[in-house]
């Protein structure tokens, strides 16, 4: 079925910002006036001689219209589309050359910095919207192309731009933003040899892990599927958390799971004890709130389906914990959830191994390796009222 826009990944970008508003507040008077566009700064570091590049492509937050930005920040949207999809405007940037910079400038959005090494993308249009790469189909025009990308959300409240890893590890980068004070924040960055460190790593690991590995047929390394993906794939057994989840199933049928989704609301809690194969959450009255089926490992992984996570303030706050929990490995080791300790994290031999060997390579340690991973603040974004200048920076492959 044609891939409509698909902002699973910057859904997560989305929530952050929710929460983000409430963790650093409202913006003063002077942060609010951010401009209606602010320069980014895209450098390529990577040591590889491929042209690179940039898209900008997302929704304009003051009309929901979907569409592209160009090196001015000028906002298009974009065209109707048809059935079989139809060619999207070139909307492609051209990219500086490896040690060189080159600056854009991007809008009030909410979307993603794409970039791609040695060809373009291939965007189409469907009569519902963009379709959005998709390399888990074998069939899907970008799979041989080695790309990736960043998502933003620029508004009156300022800048959040993340590194993400939720759809897949592929081409390394950074991203950044300069505050007033001409300071800046920066995350996204490997360590010294992350890159092959990863993928040698997820070789390494048993379980088919390896097959998330996706190569070129010249023998070029594109990228490493989540775990989701890579069941839909068929590259990762689907029952790959199962044991994991029958032993939680099996822990918290005769005892409870206590889930305090705010971490400045310590009196807020609900409470998990599973019948069959429903987990019941109650609140401090006794009365149930919320339930989840017995998920399964793509739920686990996509933290959706049977771990679905709804902008609300009961569900989608208990659901993220439970998410955070099960690829993280820490439900069984801690009745009080979030576990935000990362001594916990990953400990069990039945975990999110893709998600555990990308925070391992990360600089910081911090990454979007799954849709919550910002549970405890892990995630790898930065965050300002009133940014100067973001960034991008192309990092070393090795």
């Amino acid at each position: 079925m044609p891939r409509k826009i698909r902002w699973r990944a910057l859904a997560v970008a989305v929530a952050t910002l929710a929460t983000a508003l409430v963790t650093f507040g409202t913006p003063s008077r002077a942060e609010a006036a951010v401009p209606a566009t602010i320069p980014l700064k895209f450098t390529n570091n990577s040591g590889r001689s491929d042209p690179v590049y940039i898209y900008d492509l997302g929704t304009q937050l003051s009309t929901g219209r979907q569409g592209w930005a160009d090196a001015n920040g000028t906002f298009h949207a974009w065209p109707a589309g048809g059935n079989p999809p139809t060619p999207a405007p070139d909307a492609s940037i051209v990219g500086p050359a490896n040690g060189q910079s080159k600056t854009i400038r991007i809008p009030k959005f909410s979307g993603r910095i794409y970039f791609s090494y040695g060809q373009k993308l291939d965007f189409r249009l469907t009569t519902g919207g963009l379709v959005q790469p998709a390399v888990q189909n074998p069939s899907d025009p970008n799979r041989n192309i080695l790309f990736n990308w960043s998502e933003y959300t620029l508004n009156d409240s300022g800048l959040w731009i993340n590194s993400t890893q939720v759809d897949m590890f592929s081409a390394p980068y950074a991203v950044g933003v300069q505050l007033a004070d001409g300071t800046t924040k920066n995350t996204g960055h490997l360590k010294a040899g992350g890159y092959n460190g990863f993928f040698n790593a997820l070789r390494g690991q048993p379980g088919g892990w390896a097959n998330l590995i996706q190569t070129r047929s010249d023998g070029t390394v594109l990228r490493a599927l989540a775990p989701g993906h890579g069941i839909e794939a068929g590259a990762l057994p689907s029952t790959v958390m199962d044991n994991y989840v029958n032993r939680v199933w099996q822990k918290y049928s005769s005892s409870t799971l206590t889930v305090t989704p705010f971490a400045d609301q310590p009196n807020t809690k609900y409470f998990g004890r599973v019948s069959g194969d429903v987990m019941n959450f109650t609140n401090s009255a006794g009365a149930v709130v919320t339930s989840f089926q017995k998920p399964d490992s793509d739920s686990i992984f996509g933290c959706y389906k049977r771990l679905d996570a709804p902008n609300d303030l009961v569900r989608g706050p208990i659901s993220r914990t439970l998410c955070a929990g099960f690829n993280r490995s820490t439900l069984l080791v801690n009745p009080h959830q979030p576990d935000t300790s990362s001594a916990n994290f990953y400990q069990d031999t039945v975990t999110n191994q893709y998600a555990r060997k990308i925070h391992a390579q990360m600089a910081d340690g911090k990454a979007y390796a799954f849709a919550f991973d910002d549970v405890g603040n892990y995630e790898s974004l930065v965050h300002d009222g009133n940014p100067q200048q973001a960034y991008v920076t192309l990092d070393p492959f090795n």
